[in-house]
């Protein structure tokens, strides 16, 4: 696949290295500085298209993010969608947050772009990810199942302070990177319309149960402008992201039984309460 996706845009597939294969991949050509990615099969073209035309409009807005290998795409090869971008070199490190924090404060502030996005729900995603774990015990499952049902009526109470706008919808270290002395924003599978509470909140998860620790989460919302575990709806939207990223994951685990202890791991940790628990990157 990889070599008719790149023959069909005059690039060469030789010695290419897969950088990373979690839900898509993603490959590194050794020829050119370009990177591959691979979208996970049953993603639909047209999705992948939209995502191919909200990137080149952030282009043409001067948007810091990973631009786009010039070249017609997507490819689409044996039903599975191919993009193809621009390679940075990386530091030995991943982006801080405080770096990640001027882009994404850019991209909440962006007029509506020519683009028709999907407006973030992730309730809607937590159900679907439940309806198709196969798993997980009865006990977690039914205690996946009122959770979310909990914090859905919650949702319906919470007030945002920030209006909405265009939203990354899963800002992290790994979906930004270094471009020299700056950082740059990619991976905008999940961009969306929603409050950008949605993606402080993220970044805070992130910071708190992958080792970065609260100084450094300190840092991005001083950086930022705003302090999203100040305000009262921080608790609901946290647990209801947390609770998409485990269930993502479990729903997941049935092509990889090797993450099946760490969602697990992660449910009972939700289960006793326990905000600290270090999360292993899955």
């Amino acid at each position: 696949m990889l070599d008719s996706a790149c023959t069909a845009v005059g690039l060469d597939a030789a010695g290419a290295q897969l950088l990373r294969g979690h839900t898509n991949a993603v490959v590194r050509l050794s020829t050119s500085p370009v990177v591959v990615k691979v979208a996970r099969r049953g993603t639909k073209p047209e999705a992948v298209q939209r995502t191919v035309d909200f990137v080149r409009w952030l282009m043409e807005s001067g948007f810091p993010t990973v631009a786009l290998h010039p070249v017609r795409q997507p490819v689409v090869v044996a039903r599975q969608s191919v993009t193809f971008w621009a390679y940075l070199p990386q530091l030995d490190r991943p982006v801080a947050a405080s770096q990640i924090a001027k882009p994404l404060c850019i991209l909440h502030t962006l007029p509506t772009p020519p683009v028709q996005l999907p407006r973030h729900d992730n309730v809607a995603a937590i159900r679907a990810s439940i309806d198709a774990i196969t798993s997980l015990p009865t006990a977690m499952m039914q205690f996946l199942t009122e959770q979310v049902d909990r914090l859905a009526a919650e949702l319906t109470e919470v007030e945002f302070r920030l209006p909405e706008s265009v939203i990354q919808g899963d800002p992290q270290h790994r979906n930004a990177l270094h471009d020299g002395g700056t950082a740059v924003l990619c991976d905008w599978d999940t961009v969306g319309v929603g409050h950008p509470e949605w993606d402080l909140v993220t970044i805070e998860i992130h910071c708190r149960r992958f080792g970065y620790g609260r100084s450094h989460y300190q840092e991005f919302a001083d950086t930022y402008g705003f302090d999203v575990c100040d305000w009262p709806g921080f608790r609901t939207l946290r647990d209801i992201r947390e609770l998409r990223m485990i269930t993502t994951n479990a729903r997941k685990a049935a092509h990889n039984p090797g993450t099946l202890e760490e969602v697990e791991r992660r449910i009972n940790g939700l289960r006793q309460g326990d905000i600290a628990l270090p999360w292993r990157i899955l």
